[in-house]
């Protein structure tokens, strides 16, 4: 038996007064599934006879087949259940009154990966928005922070450095469920919108998602485990350089590199940093697509060997910082667009800021990195505490 209860499960066993007699639109992907891995679609047509009338799919597609970032969907039909799908990663993303008109109350159930620039969370806020408009009500079913809800990473995005990979002033490791960021969404930026959250039971702050007991389904298709999603909050990072972030490989973000990087020299330069709870191997790929598509890279694969000590941003930063000093003529920040943001440069959007680019060019040291956004983050970290909806 699972130790967490899904907000997902909680609204089939328990229905609300929310959604009772509603005309109701899901936001879902492939991974709101409950413990027998039956999905969400499936539970509320079933639960609420005639009530679903439309779904929604976010980045990646409802059904989680687009491979990569800026691949659109378009709006389809739903065969099984005999309704529209629009996509809020296509011509739009942000639902239009028309995707609204049918529907008065928006279900979200949608498995975060604990990092901002997952755009889940960014779709959660434009629907939001979206309903404000249209006088729709929003209900969050939640679900676990899979990274747990204590650790806090990074410096918060800067206004002018929004997109979609980060909308809010976040930092990127945010410790933070989907239900808890509604709360602090409509709390600070989303004036008046109408959002219920339902709750898991037995979760803790504490809990990463291999204590919950509930089953892991892919997230988005370079998202496979839950050893990815515990170094995605700093290897994403490498999306914004010319290092392969291991897509096209069956361990993306867990493994990366590029053809110029001698893995041996990489892994002893590593060493001094002395970054806990990790184990870097050396590991050489090719990637049968994206970046150094079928070329032979030398690079390291990270097996987190403690997940409570391991600093994922802080690690990524440590690893740009040798690979900088050890290839400059080599090593190159990746150009826009990403995102749909076609001036900044990448890396920039998904540090919600330039500092990092910028200290790593005056050849400031990991730890003097990672320093400079202790203050923010533990102000952050603070914060964050009146919207906790767990202890």
């Amino acid at each position: 038996m699972s130790a967490v209860i899904t907000g997902l499960e909680s609204v089939i066993q328990n229905p609300p007064g929310c959604l009772k007699a509603k005309r109701i639109g899901l936001l879902s992907n492939p991974a709101s599934v409950d413990t027998r891995y039956r999905h969400a679609s499936q539970l509320i047509s079933e639960a609420f006879p005639g009530q679903l009338r439309a779904l929604f799919g976010p980045q990646h597609g409802i059904r989680g087949e687009k491979q990569d970032n800026m691949v659109e969907s378009g709006n389809e039909w739903e065969p099984a259940l005999d309704i529209p799908v629009f996509s809020l990663y296509g011509a739009v993303r942000s639902p239009t009154p028309e995707m609204l008109r049918e529907i008065e109350v928006l279900v979200v159930d949608i498995q975060d990966v604990g990092t901002r620039v997952y755009t889940f969370i960014q779709s959660l806020a434009l629907c939001m928005e979206a309903c404000v408009q249209s006088g729709i009500t929003i209900v969050v079913l939640d679900r676990p922070n899979p990274l747990g809800g204590v650790a806090v990473e990074g410096p918060l995005l800067r206004q002018e450095f929004r997109s979609f990979v980060g909308l809010c002033p976040l930092p990127l490791r945010h410790g933070l469920t989907v239900g808890e960021l509604a709360r602090l969404y409509a709390d600070l930026w989303i004036q008046g919108c109408a959002v219920e959250v339902i709750p898991m039971e037995g979760w803790r702050r504490d809990m990463m998602f291999t204590h919950t007991g509930l089953p892991w389904v892919m997230t988005s298709p370079n998202m496979p485990t839950m050893d990815t999603a515990l170094v995605y909050p700093g290897q994403v990072i490498l999306e914004g350089t010319n290092l392969s972030e291991g897509r096209g490989t069956t361990r993306p973000f867990e493994i990366f590199g590029a053809p110029f990087i001698q893995p041996h020299k990489l892994a002893a330069a590593l060493k001094v940093h002395k970054i806990p709870g990790i184990v870097f191997r050396e590991a050489y790929f090719e990637p049968a697509f994206h970046k150094w598509t079928g070329q032979l890279c030398g690079g390291l694969q990270l097996h987190v060997a403690d997940a409570s000590l391991f600093r994922p941003l802080f690690t990524t930063v440590a690893i740009l910082r040798e690979v900088m000093d050890m290839y400059p003529g080599q090593f190159a920040w990746r150009p826009p667009p990403y995102e749909y943001e076609y001036e900044k440069l990448p890396v920039d959007i998904i540090l919600g800021g330039d500092e990092l680019r910028l200290m790593l060019a005056a050849g400031a040291s990991a730890q003097e990195i990672e320093s400079s956004w202790q203050k923010e983050q533990e102000e952050f970290k603070r914060f964050k505490q009146a919207y906790h909806l767990y202890q």
